[in-house]
């Protein structure tokens, strides 16, 4: 009997002890990153969206674990135009030991699911980006050594994929963690709710406020005001308060960090002194990303 694979689509897809075994194995990752946990496997890394860190941290990760990573832009292909996703799924299953995909709606990857035979990772859709916050847990791990009780908040746009997984992810980790967005801005009830179920399982708090408040956070985050599939044009007006500034992030712990996935724009959604400050780690964090990675592709073949 074949053994269903194990997708990772959300930030729950990880139970709490599962979610914790990567990031340690991710630690692992960072003192030994040569390894053969991939070896004569190949992994398809697709793209629907324009990418930086996902398509370089991938390529390079699964080659460090001795795979082959088979990196496509999905214009070029088939998929989701003249063939369907479950089609595709089907057909990738036949060639690849696991898919990566970097999507748009949520259910692209459901669709797939329904006929591959491999894990499929979400490396980015509309409403979650796992992949971004396991290496953010890696980062914060790493500075303050340890993750439950840390105080996380989260500034800005909250209705989106990062302030979603922001809850459901961090609530996994132990992690308390707050949305400071302004009406509008604030994430939908559902994915609260989804990441409320998480925070009563690890005992975390987890909160949206409507105003821009990160008094004695460890951890002070930002996103962009228009991510990725947005309307540009936009009016992020209403915003403009929650730019983490100096003099905001002085209110926060003394030995408070600042955190932002990347792509930033300085003087919107954080100044320049504080994204290129001391406090700032947020090169870490993208190197992160690498780490993360492979360590979930390969606690996924394991």
């Amino acid at each position: 009997m074949t053994t269903a694979p194990h997708h990772i689509f959300a930030d729950d897809s990880l139970t709490v002890a599962e979610q914790a075994e990567v990031l340690d194995l991710g630690l692992d990752m960072v003192a030994n990153p040569i390894r053969k946990s991939l070896q004569d496997r190949s992994v398809a890394v697709l793209f629907d969206k324009t990418s930086t860190r996902t398509r370089f941290s991938f390529d390079v990760g699964i080659y460090q674990l001795g795979g082959h990573p088979i990196i496509v832009d999905s214009g070029v292909s088939q998929m989701g135009k003249k063939e369907s996703y479950q089609d595709t799924g089907a057909v990738l299953s036949r060639f690849v030991d696991a898919v990566v995909w970097r999507t748009g709606a949520h259910q692209n990857l459901h669709d797939m699911a329904e006929t591959a035979t491999v894990p499929i990772v979400n490396a980015l859709c509309d409403d979650f980006h796992p992949c971004q916050i396991l290496a953010d847990l890696l980062t914060i791990k790493q500075r303050k050594g340890h993750l439950k009780g840390v105080k996380a908040v989260y500034l800005g746009d909250g209705a989106n994929n990062m302030a979603n997984s922001y809850m459901l992810g961090f609530a996994t980790a132990g992690v308390d963690i707050t949305i400071a967005a302004p009406e509008g801005f604030q994430p939908e009830q559902r994915f609260v709710d989804r990441a409320q179920v998480r925070a009563d399982e690890t005992g975390a708090t987890l909160k949206v406020i409507g105003e821009p408040d990160v008094t004695g956070a460890d951890v002070v985050i930002t996103d962009t005001w228009v991510s990725m599939g947005m309307d540009a044009d936009r009016d992020t007006s209403a915003l403009r308060p929650f730019q983490v500034t100096p003099e905001l992030m002085s209110t926060a712990a003394r030995d408070a960090v600042f955190m932002h996935c990347l792509p930033a724009y300085r003087g919107y959604e954080v100044a320049a002194e504080v994204i290129d400050g001391p406090q700032s780690i947020v090169f870490d964090e993208a190197e992160n990303r690498l780490h993360a990675q492979k360590a979930l592709l390969e606690w996924l073949f394991r």
